[in-house]
């Protein structure tokens, strides 16, 4: 499948996917009254899709390498911040498992469409 439209990249529908979970999430109980973690989970969250619409469009491999890094970082934030609100019990062990590994899975995709970048680098 060709990517023609950021829409098209499989991570950034993996973080698309991630950002309404936690949205989800965020809204309800105690976790909608927590206004410092809310707002910096659902930044990071969206951190991720937008990273990767930004630096596809940007033209370069190499911005765009910089770009899902920086989107690749924000997951890791995620998983960082949904630590914190399951320790604080504003979610359960199975929706901090769901983006956990969602997260993760957003992170492997990441992983792997700059490695893909990389390599089409060095063979033209």
């Amino acid at each position: 499948m060709k990517i023609e439209r950021f829409e098209d990249i499989r991570a950034w529908q993996q973080a698309r996917e991630l950002s309404n979970l936690v949205y989800d999430l965020t809204e309800q109980g105690k976790f909608a009254k927590d206004f410092r973690l809310r707002d910096q989970i659902q930044g990071a969250s969206g951190s991720i899709m937008h990273n990767i619409a930004e630096g596809f469009d940007d033209g370069s491999d190499v911005e765009f390498i910089r770009f899902l890094k920086y989107a690749r970082r924000s997951a890791s934030e995620v998983q960082s911040e949904i630590y914190l609100a399951l320790d604080r019990k504003y979610v359960s062990a199975e929706d901090f498992q769901k983006v956990y590994e969602m997260a993760t899975t957003t992170k492997k995709s990441i992983n792997a469409f700059v490695a893909y970048l990389r390599k089409s680098k060095q063979t033209t």
